[in-house]
């Protein structure tokens, strides 16, 4: 089985310096590539004077997350993409037993491995934890991880599961069902796009597993801080991006109490003095409004299965029945 890790880069010279040499050191059964996103660093040069033996793909724009691996990965022959953050050190052996369940099981085509905390590396990973999961209103959740409330790793998740989503920080997918779809919906620039691209690949009959017995650790919020309005707006409207593209049932119904409790978070960026947060979710449904038609056209040519997602509301569950921890849901 070839495989190729691809790793994003946008400015990330200190990153790469970083993170780049435990890739190198512990990923010998693949290729390795890193695709550069139009930076004005010189991470480039740096690649090419210190990591020669990495090939450099450069992408003539910054696209984001979604047209970035779309670029690059036209460049690549292999039979596995490993879509790895800049931000992410890898360990000894994490490799093999994703390589494993891709050869018994046909019909997995992601995989996400464990995702602990680079800066605790006691915690789990605020982006994919053990592996994610939403609700029926769109919200993403995780093994490990819901909202704020982020679970210490005591061995609770050192299995192979199936989930939803896994997360974008290090997704690993077959390159025929990557093609299949072609890539990431573009439209997403960045966040969410990765739940989007599980959904359909579980609309199309795969599995999507997670791997505990192999693991990453991920710094997370390196190239966008978890306290950037421009975060909470892509985090707000692509979600809705998604609900309307791939869920199954009344969507008029879901979307209608979706940005309802959109509206109660944006409250409660009032409340704690964040008013630019709030307009960034405002801004999040002016964008979802303009784009609606165009996503009602892509729902109609999707193929959607029912029930792959949870029937309850992750937000009445967290915040009002006070379960904040995946195995109390």
């Amino acid at each position: 089985m070839k495989i190729a890790i691809v790793i994003l880069n946008w400015n990330g010279k200190a990153l790469l310096e970083e993170f780049l040499p435990s890739v190198i050191s512990f990923s010998s059964e693949a290729d390795i590539y890193v695709a550069d996103n139009a930076s004005s660093d010189n991470s480039v040069e740096f690649l090419k004077t210190h990591f020669p033996k990495v090939t450099i793909i450069q992408n003539i724009t910054n696209g984001g997350y979604a047209k970035g691996y779309n670029d690059a990965l036209k460049h690549i022959k292999a039979d596995v993409f490993c879509l790895l953050n800049s931000d992410v050190e890898v360990t000894k052996n994490w490799l093999l037993p994703i390589q494993e369940v891709f050869i018994n099981e046909p019909n997995t085509a992601i995989i996400q491995p464990k995702i602990l905390d680079q800066k605790n590396k006691d915690y789990f990973e605020y982006a994919g934890a053990a592996g994610g999961f939403v609700d029926k209103f769109g919200y993403p959740y995780c093994r490990g991880r819901i909202f704020n409330t982020i679970e210490k790793d005591e061995g609770q998740y050192n299995d192979i599961a199936d989930i939803f989503w896994a997360s974008g920080a290090c997704l690993f997918v077959r390159s025929s069902v990557y093609k299949t779809l072609e890539g990431f919906d573009e439209a997403f620039f960045a966040h969410m796009e990765e739940i989007d691209f599980c959904w359909q690949t579980k609309n199309l009959g795969f599995d999507v597993k997670y791997v505990g017995t192999s693991t990453i650790y991920h710094v997370g919020g390196a190239t966008l801080s978890n306290t950037s309005p421009k975060k909470t707006y892509l985090n707000f409207r692509n979600s809705l991006y998604t609900l309307v593209k791939s869920a199954s049932g009344n969507i008029f119904y879901l979307v209608l109490v979706r940005l309802l409790l959109d509206g109660i978070a944006g409250v409660k960026f009032l409340l704690e003095l964040k008013p630019k947060h709030t307009s960034a979710i405002i801004k999040a449904h002016v964008s979802f409004y303009n784009h609606l038609s165009t996503l009602l056209k892509q729902r109609k040519s999707q193929n959607r299965l029912p029930k792959y997602y949870s029937q309850k509301s992750i937000v009445w569950t967290y915040f009002i029945t006070k379960k904040q921890y995946f195995k109390s849901l």
